[in-house]
């Protein structure tokens, strides 16, 4: 067997004033007619093309020392030239880096951050190569401090291989490994914690007054039940929580031992804080969403992204499974590993419900065609999205919740979402078989009848036509099993335009007009900014004051400025709707329902 030789790169943060990445790709081997290198153009987890190439400022390629024409094929493309048998090729790229999310790279001058499919460019035919990279400190006595974060492994056995925490050679099986281990660079704050055996750490970017172990803790106990979810060992070696912390933001995208996440300083943990706040039950939350991908998404996956195509959408119908499963398991990880309440989790999850049914595009888009279309409509939302768009997070989640619900009750606690997401684990995660796209169905109605004959293909024609159709879901009727009541309440007395308002900016413009309401029906569109009603100046501050002097049915005139054209509408308000969902466990439950509601939340 031939031992061929790894692909080299190395990536420096040579300009952190500039925002510039200066990466380098060594080819021992290149193809003798021109060997093609290509960037992606998306980055698994986030289904938008993103046209990493476009980041690209200067690009070209030497052999020996000596310069080598370079022909750019397409958008993210290039091949160097012909070269003699035996002769090498390097490529040399500057990556700007200023894109301060979990998807890109951000660089500065108080830290460095990039994820592989932004910054490394595949050399074509050579992707199942193993591949070593050089990540480089920046110069200057200014950062001399900086460490390294990454799941990348060193490379044990090679000159200058990477120390934990430290800048050094890395190691990758191939391309697909390389790129899926993110890379943090700074002073930041670094804690480590085991959860089932396994080592994990925790690396926070950005000033914070975070009490760590607090969160270590916390951190401990859901990553272990995940863990003892779908059985030890657990398929990672190590595992690392990123976090970039800043004023205000919320983001999470996963990797196969390591999570990138963006979050909210106000969102952490402080020294002296007694029960969870909403911020930091909803930074766990997407701890816990990103984690439990290790597993479902990064393991278990369509068979669609196997392999990924890094150059084109890859087209599933699954997302209500991989991302809205998830997002069910997310909370749900917190309220059974005791981190939170019971009425903690039922609060969220009334708040979950609450955020589906507010939305018209839930009656107009099944999860399976919001999964399929993710690339062109959910990542790039606009002011109708509420009208035409539902959410395979969301309502994903909540055709989880309610398969949970119907395998509990119906096999009397024999059966669960817990043995289908096993399944799966069993014959995909540790396989590496894609899902197809009809997999799941399959697998719920063999989970279902293994537990109550018919019950399965029941299940499973259920769940097809839940994904498939736009009807909204019997919570209320399959909750009450467990001893929770549903209640459907309108917030407040005062009437509604049904508008969404663009926050900022001190002035009342409209951001998304909702299909069938007031303001739509008398005219107004996304964009307006609302002057006066009934000729008193309105402001951000007292929009809902003057409303609340109304009720249902009167009509009000409005003045507002559609680009900078002043025009006047007639609106006729409508009554608040029963959209607030709120869950809450009965007091006085029937003995099977306590069994039931402790199989499914724990005690």
């Amino acid at each position: 067997m031939t031992d061929f030789p790894p692909i080299r790169y190395t990536i420096l943060p040579a300009r952190p004033e500039a925002h510039l990445f200066e990466v380098t790709c060594e080819v021992a081997d290149p193809d003798p007619a021109g060997q093609v290198f290509r960037l992606p153009a998306w980055i698994p987890g986030s289904y938008m093309i993103r046209e990493f190439a476009r980041n690209i400022v200067t690009l070209r390629a030497e052999s020996r020392g000596e310069p080598v024409a370079v022909a750019k094929l397409d958008k993210h493309t290039w091949q160097a030239g012909a070269l003699p048998a035996g002769s090498p090729v390097t490529l040399r790229y500057e990556v700007y880096a200023w894109d301060l999310s979990v998807r890109a790279a951000h660089l500065d001058t108080t830290h460095g951050f990039f994820n592989g499919p932004s910054v490394f460019v595949a050399v074509e035919g050579k992707t199942g190569r193993a591949c070593l990279v050089d990540i480089r400190p920046p110069e200057g006595a200014a950062r001399r401090g900086w460490k390294v974060a990454t799941t990348l492994p060193p490379a044990t056995g090679e000159a200058g291989a990477a120390a934990p925490l430290a800048f050094g050679l890395h190691r990758a099986a191939n391309y697909d490994e390389l790129v899926d281990h993110p890379v943090e660079m700074g002073c930041f704050t670094h804690a480590v914690f085991e959860a089932a055996g396994v080592p994990h750490e925790i690396a926070l970017t950005g000033r914070h007054d975070c009490d760590i172990e607090r969160l270590r803790a916390d951190l401990a106990r859901i990553c272990d039940w995940q863990i003892r979810l779908f059985g030890t060992p657990a398929p990672v070696e190590r595992y690392l929580f990123l976090a970039m912390i800043v004023g205000d933001g919320y983001g999470g995208l996963e990797h196969r031992a390591s999570t990138a996440l963006l979050a909210s300083r106000g969102d952490l943990p402080y020294v002296g804080m007694t029960d969870p706040t909403d911020g930091y039950r909803t930074f766990l939350g997407l701890c816990s969403h990103e984690y439990f991908h290790t597993w479902n998404v990064k393991r278990i996956k369509p068979a669609a992204f196997t392999p990924y195509d890094f150059s084109n959408e890859n087209y599933t119908r699954l997302l209500w499974a991989f991302e809205g499963f998830t997002s069910y398991y997310d909370d749900l990880a917190l309220v059974r590993s005791g981190v939170i309440t019971i009425e903690d989790y039922l609060g969220l999850l009334g708040k979950a419900v609450s955020g589906v049914l507010r939305g018209r595009g839930r009656l107009k888009q099944s999860v399976a065609d919001s999964s399929f279309d993710a690339w062109i409509k959910y990542y790039r939302q606009d002011e109708n999205a509420p009208n035409a768009i539902v959410s395979y997070y969301a309502k994903g989640s909540l055709i989880a919740l309610a398969l949970d619900l119907q395998l509990r009750a119906a096999s009397r606690g024999e059966a669960s979402l817990d043995d289908v997401m096993r399944l799966l684990w069993q014959r995909h995660g540790q396989t590496g078989r894609g899902v197809e796209e009809n997999g799941l169905f399959a697998v719920v109605e063999e989970v279902g009848e293994g537990a109550r004959k018919g019950m399965g293909r029941r299940l499973a024609r259920w769940l097809r036509h839940a994904v498939e159709g736009t009807d909204d879901l019997p919570l209320a009727d399959l909750l009450r099993p467990f001893g929770i009541e549903y209640r459907a309440e309108v917030i407040g007395k005062a009437p509604v335009l049904g508008v969404k308002l663009a926050g900022g900016g001190g002035e009342v413009k409209l951001a998304s007009v909702f299909d069938g309401g007031p303001a739509q029906a008398a005219g107004l569109s996304a964009g307006d900014v609302i002057l006066a009603i009934d000729g008193l100046k309105v402001t951000p501050a007292s929009i809902d004051a003057q409303l609340a002097r109304r009720k249902a049915g009167d009509r009000i005139e409005i003045h507002a400025f559609r680009r900078d054209e002043l025009m006047r509408f007639d609106v006729d308000l409508a009554a608040a709707p029963e959209d607030t969902v709120k869950l809450a466990a009965s007091t006085k439950p029937t003995g099977a329902a306590r069994a039931l509601q402790k199989g499914w939340l724990g005690a």
